[in-house]
């Protein structure tokens, strides 16, 4: 069995063990100092590297570029290239649709990207192709149409393990396709296998002899309670629609977006769309096991993953620490929050111009020396990011705060930091000398 079941029992040595992946939250990456913007997308291991490429819905839904961020452990990521940018025209030209980009290797060693390409009103409903000598480099865009002359919006890859490549495909018309590609991977060979079934935001993987199709529900940028289906043979025998989720938990508010293969496990990864402001859709990765034929996962707070191994476990527990008892001073001040712990925040952080407020949280406990992730809890009351300069310890970063639902429901924003054992750590949110940061309602700190 091929499970996580043993999540809250296992343990992973050395300091990235405590760092957590946190469902939902805003994730900052180094290199832009900002919110990952890879929407959409995927991740591939390339030696000890993780590559995660996706849509940048910074400004909106027309395309502006296809990102690539790279990490070692899953947590950590830095922006490294634009893929593919915005063209005067074309395709790739203003107001134009490029959604949901997945890259595979052809036998020579090419990479092989593949996007839906539209029109503002999805009317186009083609693929896309770029391929590129390296993963994370500057692709060539090739072209674009309608596989085997048919409609194809969401779609998704998979390269089976006998080198065979796979365009997984939403066809309005008449279902979710299976399409084989060409050896090359630049264009499709023949049809494998047709649901008629109405899905899309397909993903497959196979895990000993047996092929999982995960797929959406057909509901917009709403979210549903995302299904998967399993068969051990591309053309036949596929078995009934399932939920893997929750029923009435509509996959923890995401959309299927890839399945990533960490050792011997797996891990689910999803969307959380925010159609009216698409920059702050965030992203939903959870544990998938695999028993069998089943498939399930479950919600946590906040989880740990061995990237070399795929072992996860729940994250440790949590010291919370509330904004209106650490020390404030150059103007931040408390101010009300009826969904915030203690019904009150901290705002006025930063300033229009200068260092402005800020707020400092001295005896911080840790009960061991470690690499580990912090979370905030935030309101953000406008449309677009706010940043804050988090210093730790004497080590300082620019952290992204998203938008927040409401003023009165707080969001999460997570960083990476250093503790020491002890209860002497020191933990100071200012502002970046170019505007307000988030008012802040406390942060949570993991006690080992």
């Amino acid at each position: 069995m091929l499970s996580w079941a043993y999540l809250v029992l296992g343990l992973l040595g050395g300091a990235a063990a405590s760092l957590q992946i946190i469902p939902g939250a805003t994730w900052t990456a180094k290199g832009s100092n900002a919110h990952i913007q890879a929407h959409g997308g995927s991740i591939t291991k390339v030696g000890d590297t993780y590559y995660l490429i996706g849509e940048n819905k910074l400004n909106g839904s027309a395309f502006q570029s296809i990102r690539c961020y790279t990490s070692k452990d899953l947590v950590q990521w830095t922006f490294s290239n634009n893929l593919l940018t915005l063209a005067s025209s074309g395709d790739l030209g203003p107001n134009r649709v490029v959604e949901r980009p997945k890259v595979i290797q052809n036998s020579s060693g090419q990479w092989v990207m593949w996007m839906h390409i539209d029109s503002s009103s999805y009317g186009e409903a083609k693929v896309g192709v770029a391929t590129s000598s390296s993963i994370c480099g500057t692709y060539q865009y090739i072209r674009s149409f309608q596989p085997l002359g048919r409609q194809s919006r969401d779609m998704g890859l998979f390269k089976d393990t006998d080198g065979s490549g796979y365009l997984l495909t939403e066809d309005r018309q008449s279902g979710l396709r299976i399409i084989k590609l060409t050896s090359d991977f630049k264009d499709v060979a023949q049809d494998t296998y047709l649901f008629p079934s109405h899905y899309e935001a397909p993903a497959m993987i196979k895990v000993n002899g047996r092929y999982f199709m995960f797929a959406s529900l057909l509901t917009g940028w709403d979210t549903n309670d995302n299904k998967f289906t399993t068969s051990t043979s591309l053309t036949s025998g596929w078995s009934s629609w399932a939920n893997f989720a929750p029923s009435g938990e509509r996959t923890y508010d995401s959309q299927t977006t890839a399945i990533l293969q960490v050792g011997s496990n797996y891990m689910y990864m999803g969307d959380r769309w925010f159609s009216g402001n698409l920059m702050r859709s965030s992203y939903i990765w959870l544990p998938l096991t695999i028993s069998g034929s089943s498939a399930s996962i479950s919600w946590y707070v906040n989880w740990i993953i061995d990237p070399n191994t795929g072992a996860a476990r729940a994250g440790p527990s949590e010291n919370s620490y509330e904004g209106e008892n650490a020390t404030l001073s150059g103007g931040a001040a408390k101010v009300s929050c009826s969904g915030c712990s203690g019904s009150s925040a901290v705002g006025y952080i930063g300033a229009t111009s200068g260092s402005g407020g800020s707020i400092r949280w001295s005896s911080v406990s840790s009960s061991t020396s470690t690499t580990t992730t912090l979370r905030f809890k935030h309101q953000n009351g406008d449309t677009k990011q706010r940043f804050a300069i988090v210093n730790v310890n004497g080590n300082s970063q620019t952290i992204a705060f998203l938008p927040s639902s409401d003023g009165n429901t707080p969001a999460s924003s997570s960083v990476t930091v250093s503790l020491n054992a002890g209860s002497s750590n020191v933990i100071t949110v200012s502002g970046t000398g170019s505007g307000y940061g988030p008012d802040i309602d406390r942060v949570m700190v993991p006690t080992s």
